[in-house]
């Protein structure tokens, strides 16, 4: 729209994206990469989970928290993303929350990830997470155990066709949505 009307196009895109939170990568990224739209992401630490400073013992026992963070304290894969977050992090002798910034970072499409510092040393060991590179073994071991098991819409059409029709993929599919027709998620 902006090219036929003369107008200064988009150049960013802010959205929520972290281990927790991939949906971006179904379809958003690619598109933003294909016209040249660079991601700025939020939430990067799923609300301070991924720094690592809540145990699973949380889990039942703090009837006070609310909102996004106690969604994430009661949901085990959520605890096994951390999990190898943790592992990474002692390998790399870094934070949790340093190697889910750094994660963020070598993501395609990713200009500036905003850190949600509260504090000065929240900002600190956040921008540490520019000193070091995860290495390619690690990036495929945070990208397993985050990968998601649905993908929004219109991903999820192709995969539940069967489960809502019975037809499965036995349906003839117009050539645009060829792409999507192998498209699966891991069970985890």
């Amino acid at each position: 729209m902006a090219d036929i009307r003369g107008l200064t196009p988009f150049i960013g895109f802010q959205t929520r994206y972290n281990l927790l939170n991939r949906s971006l990568e179904s379809d958003i990224q690619p598109m933003c990469a294909d016209i040249g739209i660079g991601i700025v992401p939020w939430s990067i630490l799923a609300e301070g989970f991924l720094s690592g400073k809540h145990s699973r013992d949380q889990k039942n026992t703090d009837s006070k928290r609310k909102g996004q963070v106690n969604s994430h304290l009661k949901n085990e894969r959520n605890w096994r993303i951390l999990d190898e977050v943790k592992t990474i992090a002692q390998e790399c002798s870094r934070t949790p929350a340093q190697v889910a910034v750094n994660w963020i970072l070598q993501k395609p499409g990713i200009t500036s990830p905003l850190i949600g510092a509260r504090t000065l040393e929240q900002l600190q060991d956040n921008l540490n997470a520019l000193e070091f590179t995860l290495s390619q073994e690690q990036m495929a071991r945070l990208d397993h155990v985050s990968n998601p098991t649905e993908w929004p819409f219109p991903q999820d059409v192709v995969r539940n066709l069967d489960r809502f029709t019975g037809m499965g993929m036995e349906i003839e599919l117009p050539q645009q949505f060829h792409a999507v027709r192998n498209l699966r998620t891991s069970k985890i």
